[in-house]
């Protein structure tokens, strides 16, 4: 605790401007580039530029929000070669030249994974007909060209003298369940010819593919249960070192990096473990070596060059950060170029977390992360705010959230619930939530609350859930049964996953249809316990006309929602120029119920008197 033994709250206003978001690391041949959001900007993302002697500065064109809506979730949205950017927008593809300062819409669309090939630009273009790869030649007006297209989806395209490589699955399947590596011969300017599937299908999601220095092609697939990486020689594939933790993120943006190659033969490898990242290093024989480093959360967004691996990482006391790491010595060098932080935060007190197992049903355990009240003692007792991730086949993550952060220097404790179908427990984890959704995930969370009431951490009557997206859905449920939660907030929520397999992007519509069959839609007339609704009006996963009529159902029971509609907000509201409201409504609205509950038990015992 800092002298004079207070803790100072996080203000919201720090909460977000703290709360920097990186992605899509890469390198080019003038840098290394990423992805920076800011939410204290509006939301708005710009791509960076970070060179030796230069340091970081934004490249991407002023006003030009870089984003690809291709699949909903984008990925992929710039590529960069020879003193030209590449960035998806808002119409399609722009070229910005900075010998010129000229900005130029050349591909109008969705786009994606843009890839520089030889001479030519690759992506994926999305339509509701379905995806075509296209190619675009480095001209003043390059011609689009069509490689190939499908009525479901395409990605990675990823080229080698000679040959490309790609991605594909089918509208039936996410690419978690099912998802297909394609070859085929190729020459910049050609047409694909003869292709081969060589791995994927059915029961088996094989991903990420490259192009090794050794010529072969390497991927990740689950055939064993895990994501673990292969080797395909062009006649058979082999595991190239098994391990037992996924050695890719689950696929919900193109352009994933989960791995690279040194330019010593070795393979360098960000691999999950239930919520917790480690690099290992795989050597020529199949060695697994790992790597120490201060980093819990490593990103899916390796960027390899000679014996240097550049990554996103993070840690429950270190907020995301953009660093090299130097790999050729006996001890990894690390050299941060960008962190997410703020000043007025530099040296606050964080709270830190513990690793909590709950036995559930079937003798199944589930993982929660608890953050308890910054600075408490080790006996703390405090109101617990329980939060079920999205997805819900993403997972709960060690690395510093400052929004979390926010509400544990109010007081409270964050538990963050790995419940069933999350990433980083292997292939039949991850498939054991279909046609239990709302039953299985409620059944964990609440799980979790029980133990931390029974162990004496969580006060009766403030214990409350909250979740986003997927997560939201989940935390409306568990406040339509008697059980320990006295409140929810669902932000972006789902609310009918019926009627969400018709609205849904066609992208997951195959993951609403699978994931239906558990508790069904909520009901209004089932809740239970007072709830917060927090959605953006442009949302275009989940749509916010479902929450406004679940409002008004509720309303007219005589039991009205808190209901915060933030205009012009997408899906991603902790992201967005409206974060720091939601955030304040949270809150407030827990406060609320404790303030109601305690006046309510003053006026009992007033009676009793």
């Amino acid at each position: 605790m800092r002298p004079g033994g207070r803790i100072p709250e996080v203000s919201v206003e720090d909460a977000v401007r703290a709360s920097v978001s990186y992605d899509e690391l890469r390198t080019a041949d003038d840098g290394l580039y990423w992805l920076e959001t800011r939410p204290d900007a509006g939301g708005g993302t710009a791509v960076a530029r970070w060179r030796s002697g230069e340091g970081k500065r934004d490249v991407s064109p002023k006003g030009l929000d870089v984003a690809s809506g291709v699949h909903a979730y984008g990925g992929g949205s710039f590529a960069a070669a020879k003193g030209t950017l590449w960035c998806a927008g808002p119409d399609g593809v722009y070229r910005s030249r900075r010998r010129d300062d000229q900005l130029d819409l050349i591909a109008y669309g969705s786009f994606g994974d843009l890839t520089v090939g030889d001479g030519e630009l690759l992506a994926v273009r999305e339509s509701e007909r379905g995806d075509e790869l296209i190619a675009l030649t480095f001209t003043a007006a390059p011609p689009m060209r069509t490689l190939a297209v499908s009525p479901g989806f395409l990605g990675a395209p990823r080229t080698a003298p000679g040959w490309l490589a790609w991605t594909a699955w089918s509208e039936r399947d996410m690419p978690w369940d099912a998802c297909e590596v394609w070859v085929a011969r190729y020459s910049p300017g050609g047409v694909i010819e003869n292709p081969v599937k060589v791995a994927g299908g059915a029961g088996e999601s094989a991903v990420e593919p490259q192009w090794g220095p050794d010529g072969a092609l390497y991927f990740v697939s689950d055939r064993s249960g895990w994501w673990n990486l292969y080797r395909w020689d062009g006649l058979k594939a082999q595991a190239v070192a098994p391990i037992a933790g996924e050695c890719a993120a689950e696929p919900w943006e193109l352009g994933y990096a989960s791995y690279g190659f040194l330019d010593d033969g070795q393979i360098v490898v960000a691999v999950q473990e239930g919520p917790r990242h480690r690099l290992v290093v795989i050597g020529p024989e199949g060695i697994v070596r790992p790597v120490d480093l201060p980093y819990t959360s490593i990103k899916p967004y390796l960027a390899v060059r000679g014996t240097t691996v550049a990554l996103i990482g993070s840690s429950p006391t270190v907020a995301p950060q953009v660093a090299l790491v130097e790999l050729a010595g006996a001890d990894p060098q690390v050299e941060v170029l960008a962190r997410s932080e703020h000043a007025a935060l530099d040296g606050a007190q964080v709270s830190t977390p513990t690793e909590l197992r709950v036995r559930v049903a079937r003798g199944r355990e589930v993982l929660a992360l608890v953050y308890p009240p910054t600075g408490s003692a080790a006996d703390w007792q405090a109101p617990v705010i329980v939060r079920a991730h999205p997805g819900p086949t993403a997972s709960c993550l060690l690395r510093l959230d400052w929004q979390a952060q926010f509400f544990t220097s109010h007081g409270f404790a964050v538990v963050d619930v790995d419940y069933l179908g999350s990433t980083g427990y292997g292939r039949a984890f991850r498939e054991s939530l279909y046609g239990r959704w709302g039953l299985a995930d409620v059944d964990d969370c609440a799980a979790v609350a029980v133990h931390l009431l029974t162990a004496g951490r969580a006060v009766a009557g403030q214990v409350f859930i909250r979740g986003a997206s997927a997560g939201g859905y989940t935390a409306l449920h568990a406040v339509t049964q008697d059980g320990p939660f006295a409140a929810a907030t669902a932000v972006s929520a789902i609310v009918d996953p019926y009627r969400w397999a018709q609205t849904v992007p066609r992208f997951q519509r195959a993951h609403a249809m699978r994931l239906r069959g558990g508790a069904g839609p909520v009901r209004a007339a089932a809740v239970q316990r007072p709830v917060l609704l927090i959605h953006g009006t442009a949302d275009g996963v989940a749509v916010v006309e479902d929450v406004r009529e679940l409002a008004d159902e509720m309303t007219s029971l005589g039991m009205a929602p808190a209901v915060l509609l933030l205009p012009d907000v997408g899906h991603y509201v902790a992201s967005s120029r409206r974060a720091g409201a939601a955030l304040e409504a949270e809150l407030v609205h827990y406060r609320s119920v404790m303030a109601n509950a305690a006046n309510d038990q003053q006026a009992l015992h007033s009676r009793q008197r």
